[in-house]
């Protein structure tokens, strides 16, 4: 369970991390290619979604 819940939350900061470049608010590193791209902004929503569900999944199975 804490392997699925450190994941889980690693995948939630990184895509944070993603929309925040993505958007242009985040501009590190400075020669990354993701700043401002918005296509970025949505890989990283996805990447949250998916994060989440993780989290979701793994406290659903320490609660049985």
């Amino acid at each position: 369970m804490l392997m699925l819940r450190a994941t889980g939350l690693f995948l939630v900061l990184l895509g944070v991390l993603w929309i925040l470049q993505g958007l242009g608010l985040i501009a590190w590193p400075a020669d990354s290619f993701m700043i401002a791209q918005r296509e970025w902004a949505f890989y990283g929503a996805l990447l949250v979604a998916v994060g989440a569900a993780i989290l979701w999944g793994a406290s659903r199975r320490t609660r049985r």
